[in-house]
């Protein structure tokens, strides 16, 4: 267990684990932009993903592996609008995007990462 971190641990989950070299995020919602344009919350979440790479010590172009999921799947190009500009283009990682019922309808997005330290 000494090789396996846990960021911001809450009752039911924590928001990263890192074991070894790799790093898991939850799903990470936005919170400021709740209820706002999937542009905005995408923009918001991938903010999120950015410091909590930040604190374990990695990097987006580190990114082995991105699952997006969309309240509406026909806001892909808006969420895309906001991801293309952020996604390290020389290091792009494996991804898949989905449509789902995310918990509550202020939520358009949820993005979870994979990544390397």
């Amino acid at each position: 267990m000494n090789d396996i971190r846990r960021i911001g641990v809450g009752p039911r989950m924590s928001k990263a684990v890192v074991h070894g070299n790799t790093i898991y995020t939850a799903g990470q919602v936005a919170e400021k932009t709740k209820g706002g344009s999937v542009a905005d919350q995408t923009r918001e979440i991938l903010g999120l993903i950015d410091d909590i790479l930040a604190e374990v010590g990695s990097e987006k172009a580190k990114i082995l592996s991105a699952t997006i999921y969309l309240s509406d799947i026909s806001t892909f190009a808006d969420m895309n609008s906001v991801w293309d500009v952020w996604v390290d283009k020389t290091h792009p990682p494996a991804r898949a995007t989905l449509e789902a019922k995310l918990v509550t309808p202020d939520y358009k997005v949820e993005i979870a990462v994979i990544a390397a330290r």
